[in-house]
C-alpha cells in the first residue's frame, strides 16, 4: 500500500495523489454480496435538502458488510482484499468452513489465506474478534459495539483504533479515536487491531472535479452570500470579525450541539 504521485502533464495533476493499490488482489466485488444504492441528493422523503453540498457523483454498488460477526467459533479463510468506494477502508472477503462468504473491515496486517475467526477463547491477532472482557487491556481494536448484539459502531474509519484501557466489573474503558474514554459493556464485541489504509489521510485530491466524482458539491462561504442568503452576507462596509454562524444563526465553531444526555454516563472523559 501506497501514494502513487502524476507527472504535471496537466495543472491538476500536479497537486494530484492517489493510491497505488498494492493491497487490492481482486477487482469485482462478490456479488452475492452487493445490494443497489440508489442516490438520494441529501433530501428526505418530502424532497427537501436535509445535508447541504451533497449530489452526484459516480454510480455504485453497496458491498454487504458483517459488522455483527455473529459466526461464533467457525473459522473463516481471507478470500481476497478489495476496494470498497463506500468506505475509507478496504475490505476482506471472507470464506467461512461451513460455506458462508462475508466482507469484513480490512485491518492492518490481514492478508490472503489467513484464517480468523469471532470466539471469546480467539487469539490476539488481526481480524480476530472477541468480547472486550476477553481482550487484554492495552490492546489496540476497532469496530467496536455501542450495545451487544446491535453491530460495530466505532472505530470503522481508514487508519483509525480505539484502545482498551481498563476493565471496571461489567463495563470496560475504550479510548477512541477522537480522545474521548468511553465506557462499554464487557460483553459488546470488537475486532482485534488498527483499521487499514493508513495512507488514506495523505491523499490530496488534486482538482474540484474528483470531489464531484464523490458526490460532494461545492460550498461557498457565507460572506460571500447575500444578507438574505446568510447572517454573514453583504458588504456595506462590514468586513471581517463576525462571529461564525450557520445560515441559521447557530454558532459553529467551538458551540456544543450534543442533546443525548441518555448516554451522558457512558463518557468518562471528553474528547477536548
Amino acid at each position: 500500500m501506497g501514494i502513487k504521485t502524476y507527472r504535471p502533464r496537466t495543472p491538476s495533476l500536479r497537486q494530484k495523489t492517489g493510491f497505488d493499490f498494492s493491497e487490492i488482489t481482486k477487482s469485482t466485488p462478490e456479488k452475492s454480496l452487493t445490494a443497489p444504492l440508489r442516490r438520494k441528493g441529501a433530501r428526505n422523503n418530502t424532497g427537501q435538502i436535509t445535508i447541504r453540498h451533497q449530489g452526484g457523483g459516480h454510480k455504485r454498488r453497496y458491498r454487504v458488510i458483517d459488522f455483527k460477526r455473529t459466526k461464533q467459533d467457525v473459522p473463516a479463510t481471507v478470500a481476497a482484499i478489495e476496494y470498497d468506494p463506500n468506505r475509507t477502508a478496504r475490505i476482506a472477503l471472507l470464506h467461512y468452513k461451513d460455506g458462508e462468504k462475508t466482507y469484513i473491515v480490512a485491518p492492518i496486517g490481514l492478508n490472503v489465506g489467513d484464517v480468523i475467526v469471532t470466539s471469546a477463547s480467539a487469539d490476539i491477532k488481526p481480524g480476530n474478534a472477541l468480547p472486550l472482557s476477553s481482550i487484554p487491556t492495552g490492546t489496540i481494536i476497532h469496530n467496536v459495539e455501542m450495545r451487544p448484539g446491535k453491530g460495530a459502531q466505532m472505530a470503522r474509519g481508514a487508519g483509525v483504533g480505539a484502545t482498551l484501557v481498563a476493565k471496571l466489573g461489567q463495563y470496560c474503558q475504550v479510548r477512541l479515536p477522537s480522545g474521548e474514554v468511553r465506557n462499554v459493556l464487557s460483553t459488546c464485541i470488537a475486532s482485534v487491531g488498527q483499521v487499514g489504509n493508513t495512507d488514506n489521510e495523505n491523499i490530496s485530491m488534486g482538482k474540484a472535479g474528483r470531489n464531484r466524482w464523490r458526490g460532494v458539491r461545492p460550498s461557498v462561504r457565507g460572506m460571500h452570500m447575500n444578507p438574505v442568503d446568510h447572517p454573514l452576507g453583504g458588504g456595506e462596509g462590514v468586513g471581517k470579525g463576525h462571529h461564525p454562524v450557520t445560515p441559521w444563526g447557530q454558532p459553529c465553531k467551538g458551540f456544543k450541539t450534543r442533546k443525548n444526555k441518555r448516554t451522558d454516563n457512558m463518557i468518562v472523559k471528553r474528547r477536548k
